[in-house]
């Protein structure tokens, strides 16, 4: 891995509606070629942190009030959600966003729009994720709307991959499926960032699945980054076992007492 982050987000804000606070100074850093979990249970603040970065924040009233988010050395603050699709960074949305009404493989075409690729490169690229996804080629003229949630997962990421980008937001990838569905989706990132050196930013509640890919993790609890380190003191951490692993509620408040952002 590079030393020079591919991702920089320091001490953001964020507020939706003018009114309500939903981030409080988060910061986090993902390495060039790696894989960072964002770990924290419902409200935790991980979906609002993705989009932030994607700028797609903007769509649900929020604002960033705060803070700076650089890709790539650069600060993205104001740049718009394309113009980041077209430098390679995309998000893959929660709840496997598709477009129901079209076919599996038009819903991938769509991903290389930012790219405007030529015939050939194109043709090429659908391959690839046919290569990635096998059971994709195999639906590839249904509706998206009829497949099975894993494989509406797997057209929602594949879809992100047409762009060939270098930066991955995902979200939630485990949720709602199968766990020998989600096994083969966490093998496709790990394959993706050791063969590819794509990175990724994940967002998870299923923070033992999530830091077995990832090298390390950030744990949000109400809009704040209440722990952080590599992913195997993470996991041996008592407070993230019982408060995310299900172990029990006492950790939970344990966690809330304690230093606000430890490093771990």
């Amino acid at each position: 891995m590079s030393a020079a982050p591919i991702l920089q987000v320091d001490d953001i804000a964020v507020t939706y509606s003018q009114l309500i606070p939903a981030l409080r100074g988060v910061s986090l850093t993902v390495p060039s070629g790696a894989i960072v979990a964002l770990l924290g249970g419902n409200g935790a603040g991980k979906t609002t942190t993705l989009k932030a970065i994607s700028s797609l924040i903007r769509a649900e009233r929020g604002e960033l009030t705060s803070g700076r988010i650089a890709y790539r050395g650069d600060a993205i603050t104001d740049v718009d959600p394309w113009t980041l699709a077209e430098r390679g960074l995309v998000q893959v949305l929660e709840g496997r966003r598709c477009f129901a009404h079209l076919s599996v493989e038009e819903n991938l075409r769509l991903g290389a729009f930012v790219r405007r690729p030529a015939r050939a490169d194109l043709e090429a690229d659908l391959e690839r994720i046919y290569g990635i996804f096998p059971r994709l080629k195999e639906r590839r003229k249904a509706f998206a709307g009829y497949t099975s949630g894993g494989e509406q997962q797997m057209v929602a990421i594949g879809r992100a991959l047409m762009a060939r980008p270098s930066l991955v937001l995902l979200d939630e990838p485990s949720m709602g499926l199968a766990p020998q569905v989600v096994e083969e989706i966490f093998e496709t990132v790990a394959t993706l960032n050791r063969d590819d050196g794509v990175s990724f930013l994940l967002a998870e509640q299923n923070a033992a699945i999530a830091l077995h890919s990832a090298q390390s993790g950030y744990v949000l609890e109400g809009g704040r980054v209440v722990a952080h380190g590599n992913a195997e003191t993470l996991l041996e951490l008592d407070t993230l076992r019982d408060a995310y692993l299900g172990r029990g509620k006492s950790a939970t408040s344990g966690t809330r007492r304690g230093s606000r952002h430890p490093a771990l």
